[in-house]
């Protein structure tokens, strides 16, 4: 744990100065200063001073806030090549999640795979070239920067008929993939 760093969010969240909070605790603001930036350590003393100046107990002081990641990059995507198409998840883990939202590559003149009947809807959004979707007995192009929104009522997939891969944002509630 980066004890300066909880100290700097504990004293922000109350909205005190390190002025303040030294004042508080019979230190000074350039001991509270360093004690932020890493450059000193408290005493036990002094440390149970200042989490009880920041309104906190030792046992909460020290626990962890584990926080969802909200943010993703190219470095947390996994990517799965299926042949005629390849698998980008791009929110790691999203299978634990009510949706999962993934990039589907598919190459020219293949299909994604087939979604057997399902409770649940899926949002698609072609990012280049153009699909086919297949949902039932119907067929409907979608081209780059068109959407669709199904439900999963019935097997679908999507084909790429074309000489060109087709990309497309695919989100699936619950996860499918």
């Amino acid at each position: 744990m980066d004890i300066g760093k909880r100290i700097k969010q504990l004293r922000v969240r109350n909205g005190l100065t390190q002025a303040e909070l030294a004042s508080r605790c019979e230190l000074t603001k350039g001991f509270v200063s360093q004690l932020e930036n890493d450059l000193a350590t408290p005493s036990l003393p002094a440390l149970m001073d200042l989490v009880e100046a920041l309104g906190s107990d030792m046992s909460t002081f020290f626990s962890e806030e584990k926080q969802d990641q909200l943010v993703f990059g190219k470095d947390d995507f996994f990517e799965d090549d299926r042949g005629d198409y390849q698998v980008t998840w791009v929110v790691p883990n999203a299978q634990k999640n009510t949706m999962e939202p993934i990039i589907v590559t598919i190459q020219p003149h293949h299909s994604s795979q087939r979604m057997v009947p399902h409770e649940g809807e899926e949002f698609g959004l072609v990012l280049s070239g153009s699909v086919q979707l297949v949902n039932g007995n119907s067929k409907h192009r979608v081209r780059k920067g068109e959407t669709f929104y199904i439900r999963g009522e019935q097997e679908h997939f999507l084909k790429n008929e074309t000489s060109l891969p087709a990309k497309i944002l695919w989100i699936t509630t619950p996860p499918l993939f």
